[in-house]
């Protein structure tokens, strides 16, 4: 079984798809996808569906979705070639819920946390180059949001979310090795659509700063800064942490022809400015 949720939902057996059509079964199967091998209890279901206020009817309708993914399980069993078994043996009823198929939960998610975790202790080691490459193999794992295609209620939003949170800090650690490796200019290009995208997002910002200054322009590092503040004071009603004021103070200190002599903390998520 191949399953994926990193961009639009795909699960298939052996290569056929079983994905459904109807939005309430593919929730079902949307959930019961990422948790691939474990047992998802019948009220999650319930409350992914229904946002906590299921009805009476609940556990009737959800044993219906669950006829439904198997009725396109056996068609797939019956189709892909050297397939065999039974439908009730990939989606499992459990008691008190209903386990697919698989080991460790969806397979793009696996791959995408093991080279990540690799990028991040090459990271650690110092190894800049190794770093970079490994996380832009984790980040190509991703072919759109999570769940791109799905109606998301509660439990499915909340790990999107998560998800998400997981490719940004991602995102945020192959561009630091690649400052570390003095690809400034190239990254430039990259962070103006980044900070376009994610507007309050210091991290990303204090890097595009970095790469700016680093690349001969001071003022529009010092800009990017301004923008910021302005959209975190009106949006959010704050200041910039204390990690990008200093990256501002030693931008202004620096002067056009030197390096920032402060480091912005890790601390505060920022890019070495040095």
């Amino acid at each position: 079984m191949d399953i994926r949720v990193l961009g639009a939902l795909d699960v298939r057996v052996g290569g056929v798809s079983v994905v459904p059509s109807a939005p309430k079964p593919r929730q079902v199967l949307g959930l019961l996808a990422l948790r691939a091998g474990e047992v998802v209890p019948a009220g999650q279901l319930a409350e992914e569906l229904w946002s906590g206020r299921p009805p009476r009817s609940a556990r009737t309708t959800v044993q219906t979705y669950v006829l439904q993914l198997r009725e396109l399980i056996h068609r797939a069993l019956a189709l892909g070639p050297g397939e065999g078994g039974c439908a009730k043996d990939v989606l499992v009823t459990s008691p008190g819920g209903y386990r697919l198929l698989g080991s460790g939960g969806a397979a793009d998610v696996a791959e995408f946390e093991r080279l990540a975790g690799l990028g991040y202790r090459a990271m650690d080691d110092e190894d800049h180059a190794r770093a970079a490459s490994l996380l832009a193999e984790a980040l190509a794992v991703w072919r759109g949001p999570a769940f791109a295609d799905l109606p998301t209620g509660g439990r499915l939003a909340v790990e999107a979310k998560r998800l998400e949170e997981s490719r940004l800090y991602a995102l945020d650690q192959r561009i630091e090795a690649d400052l570390r490796l003095g690809r400034h200019r190239a990254l430039i290009a990259e962070l103006t659509v980044l900070v376009d995208r994610y507007r309050t997002h210091e991290s990303l910002h204090g890097q595009y700063m970095v790469a700016l200054h680093r690349s001969g322009r001071r003022g529009e590092a010092l800009e990017a800064y301004q923008r910021l503040r302005s959209t975190l004071v009106r949006e959010l009603g704050m200041e910039p942490g204390n990690g990008l004021r200093r990256l501002q103070r030693a931008i202004l200190l620096a002067g056009p022809e030197r390096e920032p002599a402060a480091r912005a903390g890790r601390a505060d998520g920022l890019s070495r400015v040095g």
